[in-house]
């Protein structure tokens, strides 16, 4: 029975994708705290690796001419962002909130770097199978 690697590491590397998206909206949460008018956006964890989960459309994307093609290989996926509803709106409509911004950021740090962990984890004992343990 062939053992395809992609289905080995197709979950902790959709979770990485998904963490990584979050880092990058929260950032720019952080960088527009005080952007008169700025909504606060993110990404509910959960449910996006839930849909990640659920075989939704997950291919690579070549962004150059240069890419290679390869059907049928799953990348990480990517999570639509949600306006963030504020505990304390501003008076200049920035709802951005940097406590909850830098716990959610905590989080999702935690969240990434378990990811990395079990990814090595998972790489590591296919590297020991495939060298037959020495």
């Amino acid at each position: 029975m062939a053992l395809n690697i992609n289905t080995q590491l197709d979950l902790n590397a959709r979770a990485l994708g998904i963490a990584n998206q979050r880092l990058e909206l929260l950032a720019d949460n952080v960088a527009n705290a005080d952007t008169p008018g700025y909504k606060a956006r993110d990404i509910d964890f959960r449910t996006a690796m839930q849909s990640a989960g659920s075989g939704g459309d997950l291919g690579l994307k070549a962004t150059s001419k240069g890419h290679v093609q390869l059907d049928g290989i799953a990348g990480p996926n990517t999570a639509t962002p949600m306006y963030r509803v504020p505990d304390q709106p501003s008076l200049d409509g920035n709802t951005v909130d940097s406590q909850r911004e830098n716990a959610a950021i905590a989080e999702t740090s935690v969240r990434y770097q378990a990811s990395l962990t079990f990814l090595s984890a998972q790489i590591r004992s296919l590297r020991d199978a495939i060298n037959g343990g020495r």
